[in-house]
Formats: structure tokens, sequence, C-alpha cells
């Protein structure tokens, strides 16, 4: 497909979203009908917050399993020392070990998608932030990936566990599956990022916390969700 093809088809598919705000459900059937790519692209959601990004007590960020995971399992990387290497392993690790790990990353090492790090390897990791931090790959007390349970934050991981953040302009972007997926499915997952999300609430925000929230996929277009049915959702669940 030439990109001139591609365009009209974006273009296309941007004209079959009505200027409103849909259920979840209803814009992942919606998703799903507007697919026009040969390649199993990432659904995301993207959700503005009413929030000041640049004050320290108004910080979103958090983990949630999402109950369909993302559909590929991620690779894990787990920097531990002694027995919690071979825990790592049992629990299904990718990979495992110790500084030997630090210095393959150091050389240039990438072939992972996720670090998980005991709080004994900190101080050897200290040297990777460079190099993970930009990924945003560095393992961080707050989203269970600096912990002695190895065994857990490996599962959780392989499970689905997606971090979510703001970023400056209070936008949070996490993605929530893929094209390939049941619209069942990428609605249930939805649910559960946007309710982790209104949970992770700053005691600081005021007025109005989830602004917007807006489903795409890779190559389609942005479709509105209305905030007020998944708030409901959330609340109940």
């Amino acid at each position: 497909m030439g990109t001139g093809g591609v365009g009209k088809n974006i273009d296309r598919a941007r004209k079959q979203v009505e200027p409103r705000l849909y259920r979840l459900a209803e814009a992942a059937e919606l998703l799903k009908k507007l697919h026009f790519v040969k390649f199993d692209e990432t659904v995301e959601l993207t959700v503005n917050l009413g929030v000041d990004a640049r004050q320290s007590d108004q910080m979103v960020r958090g983990t949630v399993v999402l109950p369909h995971g993302l559909g590929k399992s991620k690779r894990v990387l787990v920097i531990a020392s002694g027995e919690k290497i071979r825990e790592a392993q049992e629990a299904g690790a990718d990979f495992a070990g110790a500084d030997d790990m630090v210095q393959k990353i150091q050389e240039g090492w990438t072939d992972y998608d996720a670090v998980v790090a005991t709080p004994d390897m900190m101080k050897s990791l200290g040297r990777l932030g460079k190099i993970l931090g930009p990924r945003g790959l560095m393992p961080n007390p707050k989203t269970g990936t600096v912990t002695f349970e190895i065994a857990r934050a490996v599962k959780e991981i392989k499970a689905g566990k997606v971090e979510f953040r703001i970023d400056k302009t209070a936008i949070i972007h996490a993605p929530i599956g893929k094209t390939s997926f049941e619209p069942s499915q990428l609605a249930e997952n939805g649910q559960a990022l946007i309710a982790a999300v209104s949970k992770a609430k700053p005691a600081a925000a005021k007025g109005k916390y989830i602004k917007r929230i807006t489903l795409s996929s890779t190559m389609g277009p942005g479709i509105g969700i209305d905030p007020a049915e998944v708030e409901l959702a959330a609340a109940a669940a």
C-alpha cells in the first residue's frame, strides 16, 4: 500500500467517526471496523487529566494488571543476587542475573521489555539511569519494580501489568491491547485502566479530574469516549 493509499484510508476512517462521545464498548467496535492496515496495531487510551503536572503533589502514576493482558508477553529482565536469581527464573523471567546483566546493558544490550530489581542491586543500577530512564524501564519502588517479591513482580508483568504516568501536559498514554482483540476485551482492559487512573487521583487535584478520554490505534483516528459513563463504571467496580 503506497503512502497515498494510507492517507486515503486514514481520511475514510476519520469520516466514519461521528463528532460525539462514544461509550467505551461502542468505540472498541468502531475501532475494529476502521482497522485497515495488515499489521496488528496497538490500541491506546489517552486520558487528559485536570491536574497541574508541575506540582509534585498532583503527580499521577501507578500500575494496573489488564484483565486480558496486552497480547504479547513481555520479556522480563531481573537484576538480583543470590537466591533471588533462581526465584526469578522459576517465576518465568526471561533473563536473570546480577552485575553481569548490568554490564551487558552498559554494553548496549536492549533485548527486554521490562526490568525488575531487588533493592540491594539499586546501587549497581545507578549507572544505568541514562540508558534505562529514557526508555521508561528504570526500576522504581512506586511501580513495584524494585522489590524483594521477585516472583510476584515477574508474574504480574507477564500477566499484562501496565504502568501509567502523566506527561508534562497532564496526559496519560497507555496501551490496552491490539486490534486483533475482541471489542469486549478492549473495553474491559480500557475500563480497568480508567478505574486505576481514577483511584490514583491526588488529594490536591481540584475541579474536574478526568477531562477527556480518546481511544485510538497506531494508524487509526482518535475516538472520543464519554468520561461520565466510564467513571460511573469505575466507581461501581
